[in-house]
């Protein structure tokens, strides 16, 4: 089953207020951090795209090295298929990770059929292409499908964010913290909206884009 998707922010207001019922912490954060945001991008190569670019890379050089990829018309499988190795380089992609977008390029995804399929086939799905994580497919779950039901318990700013918000002595391993995210089914994707937003506040840092 493919499980609630997120469409608008009402979605994101009763995932909220699911999880302020269950768990006052989370009460206690969505006072601070107010209204949620939607989070939602069309699916399709371009978002998954966005995605790798994203890896182990700070919001900031991120949101850098897409306005160059975009102004070079590289954000497309067309533009990256066109793109000579040093045209991906020369927007500022790492050569790790233009093989990357090579490779997405060249995958063949059927990203119509990914919109029908469970969660975790869609992660599987994803992982076979080099390149893409279990990050990398869990946030393109969450932001560009809208499954309400996803996590993505190895990225470090919803690790600093549980570990303030929770009171933990250190940040969670990606294996804790996906036990510990069961606790927030059916609306993790909104818990994760939730500690992204703390984090935010408690760091004055972006968490994710």
């Amino acid at each position: 089953m493919v499980g609630r998707i997120i469409e608008s922010l009402d979605c994101v207001a009763e995932g909220a207020a699911w999880l302020s019922a269950s768990d006052v912490r989370f009460a206690q954060a969505l006072e601070l951090v107010g209204a949620l945001p939607l989070r939602r991008h069309a699916d399709g190569f371009t978002a998954l795209l966005d995605a790798i670019v994203g890896q182990q890379v700070s919001v900031a050089s991120a949101n850098a090295i897409w306005a160059r990829m975009e102004a070079g018309g590289v954000v497309d499988q067309a533009g990256v298929l066109a793109a000579s190795d040093e045209d991906l380089r020369s927007v500022g992609l790492s050569r790790q990770k233009a093989r990357y977008a090579r490779a997405l390029a060249a995958s063949g995804i059927d990203f119509i059929a990914l919109r029908a399929m469970p969660n975790e086939v869609v992660i599987a799905e994803l992982v076979a292409v080099p390149g893409i994580g279990r990050w990398t497919a869990e946030i393109y779950a969450m932001f560009a499908l809208g499954r309400a039901d996803v996590f993505a318990p190895g990225d470090l700013a919803l690790q600093e964010g549980a570990k303030l918000l929770l009171g933990l002595s250190e940040r969670p391993s990606e294996k804790a913290f996906r036990l510990m995210a069961e606790a927030w089914s059916p609306w993790r994707s909104v818990a994760a909206r939730v500690l992204w937003a703390y984090y935010h506040v408690a760091k004055s840092r972006e968490g994710i884009r």
